[in-house]
């Protein structure tokens, strides 16, 4: 048994949106195994959101922007990082698998960072409808846009406890899919290492 459900972590993931300045604050309900690599998850996507609002502004500085545009660089490969580490946790939760099991080419932690995702979205678009300062268009507009989302995390939901039950079955399985993200690394992105010559 995993024990852990798509419905623990959409509550969990709802649940940091509540608490003000949670993401930035660094308080970690989690301090280790699978729990905390979710937890590292949600954190680096809302950190994320964060930023790449920030780096839309065009009333400040372009020093300001190169600084965003750095911190997103930095949250995405932590970010990344926690996928893999989540992937790791639950593979050594499965560790028998049937002989005609299928391959899954996406993970519980790809689906994990997608509900994540999600969670912002709906959070943020629920924001919206409850504006005072816009039209009803605008109102009826986010309000529609908030039922697909919830639609959509609903789908995905289930389609990660449908893999993890399969997984936990021996009926499906996947590999840890390293994201080698090259741009952040000195040592393979001819941008950086082209400085030195």
């Amino acid at each position: 048994m995993t024990g852990i459900s798509a419905r623990d972590l959409t509550a969990f993931h709802d649940s940091r949106h509540v608490i003000a300045g949670w993401a930035r604050s660094g308080a970690a309900e989690h301090r280790r195994g699978l729990w905390q690599a979710i937890e590292d998850n949600h954190r680096c996507n809302c950190l994320l959101w964060d930023e790449e609002d920030l780096a839309r502004r065009r009333n400040v500085p372009d020093a300001e922007i190169a600084s965003n545009k750095r911190a997103i660089d930095g949250y995405n490969q932590k970010r990344n990082d926690a996928i893999e580490r989540i992937d790791e946790h639950f593979l050594v939760l499965f560790s028998s698998t049937k002989e005609n099991a299928r391959l899954s080419s996406e993970t519980p932690g790809a689906m994990t960072d997608r509900l994540s995702i999600l969670s912002l979205k709906i959070h943020h678009m629920r924001l919206q409808t409850l504006r005072t300062d816009v039209g009803s268009a605008h109102l009826e507009n986010c309000r529609s846009k908030l039922n697909r989302l919830n639609e959509q995390r609903t789908d995905l939901a289930a389609c990660l406890d449908r893999l993890l039950a399969e997984c936990e079955r021996g009926e499906a399985w996947f590999k840890v899919y390293r994201q080698f993200k090259m741009y952040n690394d000195p040592a393979l992105n001819p941008a950086i290492y082209g400085e030195k010559r």
